[in-house]
């Protein structure tokens, strides 16, 4: 059974940093493109991050570019979102995707929140 398992969400005051991380069970994701999306209040969920099976590619939304690195660790099976210089407008709920054998999975997402 697939399972994605997000975790290191949190507040955090802006200029903060936050390192969320995705544990993925039932399938190894070592073959697999990897992204993180997030979804605002009252806004379409939009992807922010993606990184290639062999972590050699990434790409990024324009509004999270120089602020946000996605990373895999495959032995650990484990993928990555490092966040820094946090803005309000960053908060959001975070999921982890994969597309898979012509199926979408999704995580339970963690919740992000950046406030003074």
């Amino acid at each position: 059974q697939v399972q994605l398992v997000e975790s290191g969400g949190g507040s955090v005051q802006p200029g903060g940093s936050l390192r969320l991380s995705c544990a993925a069970s039932g399938f190894s994701i070592d073959t697999y493109a990897m992204q993180w999306y997030r979804q605002a209040p009252g806004k379409e969920r939009e992807l922010v991050a993606l990184i290639s099976s062999a972590g050699g590619s990434t790409n990024y939304a324009d509004t999270v570019k120089g602020r946000f690195t996605i990373s895999r660790d495959n032995a650990k099976n484990t993928v990555y979102l490092q966040m820094n210089s946090l803005k309000p407008e960053d908060t959001a709920v975070y999921y982890c995707f994969v597309y898979r054998r012509g199926l979408n999975y999704w995580g339970q997402g963690t919740q992000v929140t950046v406030s003074s």
